[in-house]
């Protein structure tokens, strides 16, 4: 019986970043359709125009980004980036605090 290790260099992940245009009706529906896909695709909105995608090897990302290259519309552009989990592993996200959780805060008190 042969095992299959996964490996972090061959584990990928899917990067899609986008500028499309939305000045007419036809483009925000273009725009938005191109978004739909991607979430039908199995990605996840990482920020308005970044998504992400989890691929358990590179042929996986094979054909996810091929998929991608036909949904693309007409007008903008789009960026495929595709890493490794072991790359991935080294990303750092921050989130600032809301303008409630800064107004819940308590004030600090100082003894003299």
């Amino acid at each position: 019986m042969e095992h299959y290790r996964l490996n972090a260099y061959q584990i990928m992940w899917l990067f899609v970043f986008f500028d499309l245009p939305v000045t007419t009706k036809k483009e925000r529906k273009n725009a938005t359709l191109f978004r739909k896909n991607l979430l039908k695709d199995g990605f996840t909105m990482m920020q308005w125009s970044v998504y992400t995608r989890h691929c358990a090897s590179k042929e996986s990302a094979d054909v996810h980004e091929k998929r991608i290259k036909t949904l693309v519309p007409d007008k903008g552009q789009v960026t495929i980036l595709r890493i490794t989990d072991k790359q991935y592993g080294n990303i750092v996200n921050m989130w600032g605090k809301t303008k409630q959780e800064m107004e819940e805060s308590p004030q600090q008190l100082e003894l003299f």
